[in-house]
């Protein structure tokens, strides 16, 4: 009975294979690929568990693969086979795989190519056609892309290796949108640009640098089509932002009375006339549809509807700015452009503006109202600054954080310039720079105390404080 387990079935080369023989060579080869499985796994979930994740599924992929082909080397050669006497088989093989099965070859190469150059990794966020999803997971044959939706798409590796593919998370995952808009004719071009640019600003998932921007892209049939143009880091979430932001500026546009034009159908409808017809259409049994006679000729045009644009409820950012000194010569395209590198902020009477204490990134320029600088901490007043006046450009210059407490004394109406935005500010508008220059020597005796300014080297120079600071703040902005 021992003889049937034990003797040679089928030989390979020089050594024989019993039914013993081909279960052992099964059972290890089963525990070589479950083996290579674990240490996979393992060093997936311990040294690899704070790397990023495409990284780790490649590295997982690629040591499970590895220990495989090396584990079933050594079975094959444990079990007597002697590699180069599969060599011509294996080619014969190859040639016949190769023609047979070029699609599942494609698809291997593109996958082993897919997991070492990695131009898309496990975690990116991809677009393939009209597919957009997340990648899963890149196997050696295919790709698994998991859409919006929770849809699980299983897509061929060389489809990702042959066609155009857009990776939104390949280096940094920051991308722009565009958003298109139509607005009516005879709407101020200014004041469009300042609702677009506030509604991009009140969206949290829009990026406030790069600053959003509006382009005025053609006269359209209908109307001025705009488009939006606003930066995100959470490219999966496109959509989701692209709808919140739509309906802030419905929203917005609807409250200020702008109207949102849409295509009209015109129908000429000609005079019944029975002689022009034949006796068939005048008979009494048959009488004339007027539907068919008005779809005879419908290229007349009413009187064009004529477009009332409501101003906004509150007074438009460009004649605030206007109303201030240094931006009081700039043309309609210049305010556009200052628009869209600061914002509007409205603040009641008593609110606290920016505390003592805190990190200042943003000048402030008070377009209407006025407020105070107090210290809370010594509970002393210290200035107050009225439409026209600008603060916060201290801590702003140098990174410092504030050294008093603003609050409005009235309504207030601040516009407010970024640290980002502040250098394309200051070269544009070389007035400002100037007005900057001119208060900063004026408390040159708050510069020296905080250590901003160095006496000694301020009489060396023998220059008058404004020309000091002018010049650094040249060297600083690159003005």
């Amino acid at each position: 009975m021992n003889n049937i387990f034990t003797t040679p079935i089928f030989y390979i080369g020089t050594s024989g294979f019993s039914i013993i023989s081909i279960l052992l060579f099964v059972l290890l080869s089963f525990g070589v690929l479950i083996t290579s499985h674990i240490v996979s796994q393992i060093l997936n979930r311990s040294l690899l568990r704070k790397l990023d994740r495409g990284v780790k599924e490649t590295v997982t992929s690629i040591t499970n693969y590895s220990l495989s082909v090396i584990g079933m080397i050594i079975v094959l050669q444990s079990a007597g086979i002697n590699l180069n006497s599969l060599a011509v088989v294996a080619g014969v093989l190859g040639l016949g795989i190769g023609f047979g099965l070029q699609n599942l070859a494609g698809n291997f190469i593109s996958g082993l190519t897919l997991l070492f150059e990695q131009p898309v990794k496990v975690g990116d966020f991809v677009e393939l056609n009209d597919l957009l999803g997340t990648v899963e997971k890149i196997s050696i044959r295919s790709t698994i892309i998991r859409t919006n939706d929770d849809v699980f798409v299983i897509v061929p590796n060389s489809k990702l290796i042959d066609s155009n593919i857009i990776n939104w998370s390949y280096q940094q995952p920051r991308c722009r949108l565009h958003l298109p808009i139509s607005i009516a004719y005879g709407t101020d071009p200014v004041i469009v640009t300042e609702i677009l640019v506030a509604c991009a600003r009140i969206e949290p998932n829009i990026l406030s640098y790069p600053p959003p921007k509006v382009w005025l892209k053609r006269f359209g049939d209908n109307g001025l089509e705009f488009e939006v143009l606003v930066w995100i880091d959470q490219p999966q979430e496109s959509e989701q932002i692209k709808s919140s932001l739509n309906f802030l500026i419905e929203g917005e546009l609807r409250h200020q009375g702008i109207e949102i034009p849409f295509p009209h159908r015109e129908v000429r409808v000609r005079y019944w006339d029975p002689q022009n017809f034949p006796p068939a259409f005048n008979s009494p049994s048959k009488p004339p549809n007027p539907e068919v006679v008005a779809k005879a000729d419908d290229t007349i045009h009413p009187e064009p509807k004529k477009v009332i644009t409501k101003l906004p409820s509150k007074r438009a950012l460009r004649d605030l700015l206007r109303r201030i000194t240094y931006f009081e010569q700039c043309s309609d395209l210049e305010l556009r452009s200052l628009i869209e590198q600061g914002y509007r902020q409205s603040v009641n009477a008593s609110e606290i503006i920016c505390r003592e204490g805190d990190l200042g990134n943003s000048l402030y320029i008070v377009l209407a109202g006025s407020v105070e600088v107090v210290s809370l901490r010594t509970g002393q007043f210290i200035y107050t600054f009225n439409e026209g006046d600008f603060f916060g450009e201290i801590a702003v210059l140098t990174g410092t954080t504030r050294t008093a407490t603003v609050r409005a004394l009235q309504d207030t109406t601040l516009f407010v310039v970024d640290h980002d935005h502040l250098q394309k500010l200051l070269k544009n508008h070389p007035n400002l720079a100037e007005q900057i220059a001119l208060k900063l020597s004026e408390r040159q005796q708050i510069l020296i105390e905080m250590g901003l300014i160095n006496a000694d080297d301020l009489n060396k120079s023998g220059e008058t404080p404004f020309i000091w600071i002018k010049r650094h703040l040249q060297t600083l902005f690159r003005l």
